[in-house]
């Protein structure tokens, strides 16, 4: 059996550490959404919406997405050409360069169409930007 000086004593324990212990607490939103706009892409080479390849020339399609949320993925989407491209990771950098070789040999005459946008990331998507390639 306890004595009635220990049980005073836990009382007294408990009253005191009871009013300087701190509440359990649970994270709140911490404001951090983001600007709500998705990456913005650009594309540099080539500058023109639609220019003319020479079959046979090397080329490579270049430009960059940029997003202060940071960068998750750019996707591109190539069509008129046997190739495609896997997503770029970005791991949260808020730029992200790309370079994407397309080979013109034995296409003369196709039509290629490139479309890339990006994903930041909170998940924004960015809007897509284009270029139409022709090549003779």
């Amino acid at each position: 059996m306890i004595s009635r000086r220990a049980v005073w004593w836990l009382v007294v324990a408990l009253i005191v550490g009871c009013a300087e212990r701190e509440r359990v607490t649970f994270p709140t939103d911490t404001g951090n959404n983001g600007d709500g706009v998705g990456p913005v892409t650009s594309i540099d080479k080539p500058g023109a919406l639609d220019t003319v390849l020479v079959e046979g020339d090397p080329f490579v399609l270049s430009g960059h997405t940029v997003d202060p949320d940071g960068v998750d993925t750019v996707y591109f989407d190539v069509s008129g050409l046997n190739l495609s491209f896997a997503p770029l990771r970005g791991e949260g950098a808020d730029t992200v360069s790309f370079g994407l070789p397309l080979s013109t040999i034995g296409f003369s005459g196709a039509t290629v169409m490139v479309r890339i946008h990006g994903v930041d990331m909170l998940g924004n998507v960015g809007q897509t930007v284009s270029r139409q390639l022709h090549i003779q």
